[in-house]
């Protein structure tokens, strides 16, 4: 099947599940592989990969976002494991980019190769890209990436910078103990550079074997760091506080403690912009209600939540029924989507994949 042999039909009655909670976004896995070993996710013994011949191939992962677009998806985020470590990615890209209808393809990356990658993955059409940074210590991240360099990232943020993506986020899992006395650092550091620091509250994935009791930094301590790190500035919600890209992060805007009103958040370059704050709070301060997106995995299973382990095989479909299948499969799947997720702050609650398995 031609990525390009096919035009999106107009879209459908908007694809929306039993709570009717609209679907626009969809993320991909493009493989369960990664070259580091972060600790909140995956396991020090690993995890059971996908075989390869199991593997999604280019041709059926475009086949299937053309039917998602169909059904009114309008923006995809490529994710792993680790993205950059597929090969030919931006042959995918590519391919994707060309799909009618699709608005936006952003990317999840630790940003070890984007020193490489960074401006040919501008070029193919990667419009926004998120980085993973847990800590600016070098010591600390090799620590919870049990293998990363930090200088390298670093430098592959800076020529993401310079590949004039329409955003870079900086993406960092809040841990008491290990990086709460960075959380000023880490802000300045995106600040300085046009980027958005973003916090993401620790989640029990993997049946809640890599979740430590009292290592959750909430959102409500985070937005307490970052107050305290600017001294006479405070947090309130920014202006579309949930319309900052399509995920889950709500986003807070860091202004003088004195100043009324909301600013506006679409002035000139990014050094001009409104300093923001993003933070996941999926443990704290809920936002199920809100979701608009599903996960297909790197073997072709849609999964409705990150937070279950039911699924669904669209690959199988796919091949068995083509394009009406999968969109009828997909349309059944959301009206069994849950209301929400179980985390518990005890660490129970989560499903039994690795975050490594789905790409968060």
């Amino acid at each position: 099947m031609s990525p390009t042999s096919e035009t999106s039909a107009q879209p459908q009655a908007p694809l929306s599940d039993r709570q009717g909670r609209v679907v626009d976004y969809l993320r991909i896995s493009v493989t369960d592989r990664c070259n580091y070993r972060c600790t909140y996710c995956m396991p020090e013994d690993g995890v059971d990969h996908v075989d390869r011949a199991d593997i999604l191939s280019f041709e059926e992962i475009a086949a299937l976002v053309r039917c998602f677009v169909d059904l009114g998806v309008t923006r995809i985020r490529l994710t792993g494991g680790e993205p950059t470590v597929r090969r030919d990615l931006l042959d995918l890209v590519a391919m994707l980019r060309a799909i009618s209808g699709l608005r936006e393809i952003a990317l999840s990356t630790n940003g070890d190769r984007l020193v490489e990658l960074a401006g040919p993955l501008r070029a193919a059409g990667v419009d926004r890209l998120n980085v993973s940074i847990d800590t600016l210590d070098p010591e600390r991240f090799r620590s919870i990436t049990r293998r990363g360099d930090l200088h390298r990232v670093l430098a592959g943020v800076e020529a993401a910078v310079g590949a004039g993506f329409a955003a870079i986020k900086i993406n960092t899992v809040a841990i008491k103990g290990f990086n709460d006395d960075e959380v000023g650092a880490l802000c300045r550091y995106a600040f300085d550079r046009g980027l958005v620091p973003r916090f993401i509250e620790q989640m029990p994935m993997s049946g809640g074997d890599l979740f430590v009791p009292g290592q959750l930094l909430s959102a409500a301590e985070i937005r307490r760091l970052v107050e305290a790190a600017f001294a006479g500035e405070v947090l309130r919600p920014a202006a579309n506080a949930q319309a900052k890209g399509a995920g889950p992060a709500r986003y807070w805007r860091l202004g003088p403690a004195n100043e009324s009103g909301a600013e506006n958040d679409t002035r000139g370059p990014w050094q001009e912009r409104p300093r923001e704050v993003g933070i996941i709070s999926a443990m704290t301060e809920h936002f199920c209600d809100t979701c608009n997106r599903v996960r297909l995995s790197a073997s072709g299973a849609l999964h409705t939540c990150l937070a279950h382990d039911d699924a669904v095989d669209l690959r199988q479909v796919l091949h068995a029924g083509g394009p009406p299948a999968v969109a009828a499969k997909v349309r059944a799947a959301l009206g069994q989507k849950r209301d929400g997720h179980t985390f518990q702050l005890i660490g129970i609650g989560g499903p039994r994949k690795a975050m490594i398995q789905i790409g968060g």
